[in-house]
C-alpha cells in the first residue's frame, strides 16, 4: 500500500511538472481540427502558448528563475529550427505571419517544454545529483553536442561517439529525487534515455498532427525514425546541462546570503 501511495505523488508530481508539453500537444490537436477565425494556424498556436506562459507565471506554476531558463532554451531550439529548415531536415508547410524562414515562431517552445518540464520536476522532486562532473566537463561535452546538430550535414556525424562520451562523463553522476520523505536515486545516463524515449513518442503526436512534417511523411503520417530516440537523447543533455548549472549557482548564490557592500 505504501508503494502504491509513493507511485501516486510521483505520477502526480510527474504530471504536474509536464503541464506546458501536454498545453503544446493540447493546442496541436485542437487547431488541426478547430479553425481560429482570422489567424493562420501557427500564428494562433504561438498566441494560446504565450498566454498558457503567462498564465503558469501569474498562478505560480513557474517561477521567473524558471522562466528564464525557458526563455534560453526557447533561443536554442529556435537557431537550430532556423538552421534544419534550411537544411531540408524538415519543415512547417502551413501559412504563418510569425514565420521567420520558413519557421514559425512556436516551434522553439517545443524545445522549450523539455526545459519547463526539467526545472518543475526538478523543484517538486526536490532534486539533487552526485557525482557531477562540474562545470567544464559539462559545458565542453553540451557544447560539442549542440555543435553536431549543425555541422553532421557537412562533416561526420559523431553523435554515437558523443553518446559514448556522455556515459563516460556521467559515469559516476547519480540523480537524488524525493517522495514524500523517502528518498531515491538513478543513473542520471538512464534518466537520459529515459526522457528522451518520452520525447520521441511525444514528437509522434505532434507530427500526426502537423505540429511540422519530416521529408519522409509528406505523402502520409508515419512513425518518427527511431533513430530520432539518439537524437533527443543528446538533446536532453544540452537541458540538463543548462538546469543543474543554473541551480547550482542559484545554490551557493543562497548560502553566500546577500552581499554587504
Amino acid at each position: 500500500m505504501k508503494a502504491f501511495i509513493q507511485l501516486l505523488h510521483f505520477g502526480y508530481h510527474q504530471a504536474m511538472s509536464c503541464i506546458f508539453p501536454v498545453a503544446i500537444f493540447g493546442t496541436l490537436a485542437l487547431t488541426s481540427v478547430i479553425e481560429i477565425p482570422f489567424f493562420h494556424r501557427y500564428d494562433a498556436i504561438l498566441l494560446i502558448l504565450l498566454g498558457v506562459q503567462y498564465l503558469m507565471y501569474r498562478s505560480g506554476l513557474e517561477t521567473r528563475d524558471e522562466i528564464k531558463v525557458i526563455c534560453v532554451f526557447h533561443i536554442i531550439g529556435l537557431v537550430l529550427e532556423l538552421y534544419k529548415v534550411q537544411m531540408g531536415s524538415w519543415s512547417y508547410p502551413e501559412p504563418g505571419y510569425t514565420k521567420l524562414f520558413g519557421v514559425p515562431l512556436y516551434s522553439g517552445f517545443m524545445y522549450a517544454s523539455v526545459a519547463s518540464f526539467m526545472c518543475q520536476i526538478w523543484r517538486r522532486l526536490r532534486m539533487d545529483m552526485t557525482g557531477w562532473p562540474g562545470f567544464t566537463p559539462s559545458f565542453l561535452l553540451g557544447g560539442a553536442i549542440y555543435l553536431n546538430f549543425f555541422t553532421h550535414h557537412f562533416i561526420p556525424d559523431f553523435r554515437w561517439w558523443l553518446t559514448a562520451l556522455v556515459f563516460i562523463v556521467f559515469w559516476k553522476t547519480w540523480i537524488i529525487y524525493r517522495v514524500r520523505t523517502k528518498t531515491y536515486r538513478m543513473p542520471l545516463s538512464l534518466a537520459f534515455i529515459i526522457v528522451g524515449f518520452f520525447i520521441w513518442a511525444a514528437e509522434n503526436i505532434a507530427t500526426f498532427f502537423n505540429g511540422w512534417k519530416y521529408p519522409d511523411q509528406h505523402d502520409a503520417w508515419q512513425l518518427v525514425s527511431f533513430s530520432k530516440i539518439s537524437s533527443w537523447f543528446l538533446l536532453v543533455i544540452i537541458s540538463v546541462i543548462i538546469v543543474a548549472q543554473l541551480k547550482y549557482v542559484k545554490a551557493n548564490r543562497t548560502a553566500r546570503g546577500p552581499r554587504m557592500d
